[in-house]
């Protein structure tokens, strides 16, 4: 079963490849320098289960990077290489150890969820999109708060879940497919998800790992064919990124990763603060139009 995963993946992201590079040369679109930074430091932490979503979009919102409705789909696509080389990392580490239903059904159930959700955000209003976000940006922020103080599902050390919950999971894994296209990360409710059915943590990374890097490859060929995208941010993320993941799972890593967390979740914080207001500020400015219009009328 890894090895019916492993495939379609290589196949997908070769797809994926193909499609960024021939709209990079179609556009002339160059790497974003910044942002070639900001995929080295994200996508290295996100390799030791920081996650990266919450994060680059903190940096977007605060450097006003990326217009705030493109920010989902930017850094899906973007993000997307560095995951690639993760996922595989990890299926080949501990792919092995995982239950194969669980690993490719769960896959499958979050690129289709991937896929559905990539129009969706397209023809979504964009204060939905930024409230969307916000709400993720403060759910990852109590994800990250659980983990340092000690207060997230231990797991267990099960490789393998009854029938009943893995369709559960998989059926779990194709809503997290759709909410990533809204800039939610599947790795956090993934993670507190399996390990509250008792699954080892660490074989989680697999499951997470593998499914964004399909569901990446689907989805974000999608947004990159429908423009939806920054294509030098995407560029920069995905160029610095892919090295940032090397580092991250072939050298020992010792410093604080507590601390880290509490300067992340300051950031995603604030920026959470800065998109719910906008979206407050949208919703308010749609909800106004009628009656404007009316009055004109």
């Amino acid at each position: 079963m890894l090895i019916a995963l492993l495939i379609p993946l290589v196949l997908a992201s070769l797809l994926f490849t193909i499609v960024l590079i021939r709209s990079a040369v179609d556009k002339r679109a160059r790497p974003n320098a910044e942002a070639m930074g900001l995929g080295a430091v994200v996508a290295f932490f996100d390799t030791l289960g920081i996650g990266s979503f919450a994060p680059t979009a903190a940096w977007f919102k605060f450097r006003n990077l990326v217009p705030d409705r493109l920010i989902p789909p930017t850094m899906l696509v973007g993000l997307t290489p560095p995951v690639m080389v993760e996922s595989v990392i990890f299926l080949v580490k501990l792919g092995v150890k995982v239950d194969g239903v669980l690993l490719f059904g769960s896959a499958v159930a979050l690129l289709l969820g991937g896929l559905l959700g990539a129009p969706l955000v397209a023809r979504t209003r964009v204060w939905v999109v930024q409230l969307t976000v916000a709400v993720g940006l403060l759910l990852a922020a109590v994800a990250y708060t659980m983990n340092n103080l000690s207060l997230m599902p231990g797991g267990g050390t099960a490789s393998a879940l009854p029938p009943v919950l893995t369709m559960i999971a998989i059926a779990a894994s194709f809503g997290f497919g759709i909410l990533l296209n809204f800039g939610v990360g599947n790795y956090a409710p993934t993670l507190v998800f399996l390990s509250l059915m008792g699954m080892d943590p660490r074989l989680c990374f697999p499951v997470m790992a593998g499914g964004a890097a399909l569901m990446g490859a689907g989805a974000g060929a999608r947004h990159i064919q429908m423009g939806n995208v920054d294509l030098r941010v995407v560029l920069g993320l995905a160029i610095g990124g892919i090295p940032g993941v090397l580092v991250a799972a072939y050298l020992v890593v010792t410093m604080p990763l507590g601390l880290l967390r509490w300067l992340v979740i300051v950031v995603v914080l604030y920026a959470a603060a800065v998109m719910l207001r906008a979206a407050i500020k949208g919703r308010r400015e749609h909800t106004a139009e009628p009656a404007t219009a009316e009055i004109l009328a």
